[in-house]
């Protein structure tokens, strides 16, 4: 989850920064203003990231194509795959360009979380179905961990306007496990593909019987987004201004502040 600078207050913002970018945007998109106004009020960061969420479509289309072919003509399979880690790349440039260019939208930041979940959450979910996780179990724990990544990009959304900035807008920290850390599934997955082990090989085998019959390696899904909120301490001497939540970060409760560079992790 690339971070653009979105939200960035008057004193973090950028030297020469246009402050009217948010309101232009607003205007084009609030009247009618002839043919194509939606495309004209997208910035080139907001294309940027446009491009993830087509990756992440794609990679979900090539899944339902493995699905309807062979079980051995791994194709497919292989391009689904590949598609997740362009859409990786489309997530860290469009915060840059946006930073380059000065130019920071709240339409931006809705449209990478919305991408973020197609390339990071959709596309992984129905990439795992195609191989074999298919019971109703394996399906049950699919859909948490796409739910899971819906809930945790919506309170990035929300809370990102208090997080500290840096000098670029950027966030210094983010709250629990960022979406995109899912590629490391992929990559297990990619694994399991190049060795055959997928359908009936899955690594792990099932266990149960009947409507609890499931594959174990599914809780694999389960703990990445959903189990994983870590109740980690906040000691930087920067802390996030707003009542209850200051006092919380001030005695080391703050839930998941994870320290890590937000340009890695989080959305525009």
């Amino acid at each position: 989850m690339s971070r653009r600078p979105g939200m960035v207050s008057e004193k973090n913002a950028a030297p020469n920064a246009p402050n009217n970018s948010q309101d232009k945007q607003k205007m084009l998109l609030a009247a009618d203003a002839g043919h194509f106004s939606m495309i004209r009020a997208l910035h080139l960061a907001d294309l940027i990231t446009e491009l993830n969420g087509f990756c992440g479509f794609m990679s979900i289309l090539c899944s339902m194509r493995y699905c309807l072919g062979p079980p051995d003509a791994f194709g497919n399979a292989w391009a689904a795959l590949s598609f997740m880690p362009f859409g990786l790349f489309f997530d860290f440039m469009d915060g840059k360009v946006a930073r380059w260019r000065h130019k920071s939208s709240l339409m931006g930041q809705e449209l990478d979380s919305l991408a973020d979940l197609i390339s990071f959450g959709v596309a992984p979910a129905s990439m795992a179905f195609a191989l074999g996780l298919r019971t109703p179990l394996d399906t049950l724990i699919l859909s948490f961990f796409v739910l899971c990544g819906l809930t945790r990009l919506a309170r990035f959304n929300v809370t990102v306007s208090s997080l500290p900035k840096d000098a670029t807008g950027k966030s210094k920290y983010f709250e629990g496990t960022p979406i995109p850390t899912t590629l490391t599934i992929a990559l297990g997955m990619a694994i399991c593909v190049g060795q055959g082990r997928v359908l009936d090989k899955i690594p792990g085998g099932v266990v149960g019987q009947g409507p609890f019959e499931m594959h174990p390696v599914a809780v694999i899904f389960a703990v990445n987004l959903g189990v994983y909120d870590d109740e980690s301490e906040y000691q930087d001497s920067e802390v996030v201004k707003g009542g209850v939540r200051d006092e919380k970060l001030r005695s080391g409760q703050g839930r998941g502040l994870e320290r890590c560079e937000a340009g890695v992790s989080v959305n525009e």
